[in-house]
């Protein structure tokens, strides 16, 4: 029931993001403080980028041509480049599809429910405008979330599940849930400094490296941006979905070939604060409630072990799809 959800489950990803809007420092590190605005609808992610008919408008990268259909699900606060290093490699066997969520990158920003059924729903809707009879949905963190949802409630559009570091597997009393929800404001999200984002970021990894330095910059310009107000307003109703739909409880019920994959040194799930503990003993617990389902540790990876470790995270899903 919804007055139990804040009991249940929630990613350690959203209490990081939160701690870091309330513990910044001015250490400095603020290399983009004169640097012009980036309006959302001019993010470059390397591919060429289409946009779905209807209300909402969901902004993709369509790559490759294969037989089965991949679609990249991106986490809180990112977007569809968060997968620029999988898509071009994953594409040489596969149709590639990475989506900006409502609310994020390229798409429509506004009034909408931000919940995970929503996201879910708008998931089909793309896939019913693509004439897609079957995917392999692969979401990563909150993405992980919204896959889950779309597979209790449509397996037979799924031809396989891919999970990379997800949401909803992490458990927090009433009283995480009820305080994440005062401190993460619009305004906090604005209003983010710099070497905060940094920091944030870098907590994302098991070892940050220069070249991802693009993250940093692209989030310090776009909160200078005249939308920046409506994806800020997208991510805290976003958190508020992710509480007010916890899936973990649900995970049994996939009935869908599931790959979990996650990186060894995760330091954001289980969360380090609340839940101190090993990240490999969460995901294997996810793994063991999903029958069949395959578990994968990418070592030398944090959080976003798709762009830390690419090739290592492209060639786990091969395998797993030419296993099925």
């Amino acid at each position: 029931m919804k007055s139990d959800f804040k009991m249940q489950r929630l990613s350690g990803h959203i209490f990081l993001f939160a701690f870091v809007l309330f513990a910044a420092s001015c250490a400095g590190g603020f290399r983009y403080a004169d640097a012009p605005p980036l309006e959302f609808q001019d993010f470059d992610y390397g591919f060429p980028v289409k946009v779905s008919g209807g209300d909402p408008q969901i902004a993709y990268i369509d790559a490759g041509s294969g037989d089965q259909t991949i679609i990249l699900v991106h986490g809180l606060a990112s977007n569809a480049g968060f997968w620029r290093y999988n898509i071009a490699e994953l594409a040489k066997e596969y149709r590639v599809i990475a989506v900006d969520l409502p609310g994020y990158g390229r798409s429509s920003k506004g009034d909408y429910p931000y919940g995970m059924s929503f996201y879910a729903d708008e998931l089909l809707n793309l896939m019913d405008e693509l004439a897609l009879d079957k995917a392999i949905l692969a979401g990563h963190s909150m993405g992980g979330q919204i896959s889950i949802i779309f597979a209790l409630n449509n397996p037979e559009r799924l031809d396989a599940l891919v999970l990379a570091a997800q949401a909803g597997i992490e458990p927090f009393d009433r009283g995480a849930g009820d305080w994440l929800s005062s401190v993460i404001t619009i305004d906090g999200v604005m209003n983010t400094p710099e070497d905060a984002i940094r920091r944030n970021l870098s907590g994302n990894f098991y070892r940050f490296n220069s070249k991802w330095e693009w993250m940093v910059e692209e989030r310090v310009r776009m909160a200078k941006s005249q939308d920046m107000r409506e994806f800020a307003y997208a991510v805290t109703r976003s958190v508020d979905g992710m509480l007010n739909e916890p899936t973990t409880s649900q995970l049994s019920g996939i009935s869908v070939p599931t790959l979990i994959v996650h990186g060894k040194y995760d330091g954001l799930i289980p969360n380090p604060y609340l839940n101190p503990g090993r990240s490999a003993d969460v995901f294997r617990a996810g793994h063991e409630e999903i029958q069949g389902s395959k578990l994968v540790e990418l070592d030398k990876a944090g959080h976003m072990l798709m762009i830390e470790q690419p090739e290592a995270f492209n060639r786990a899903i091969r395998e797993f799809l030419i296993g099925l």
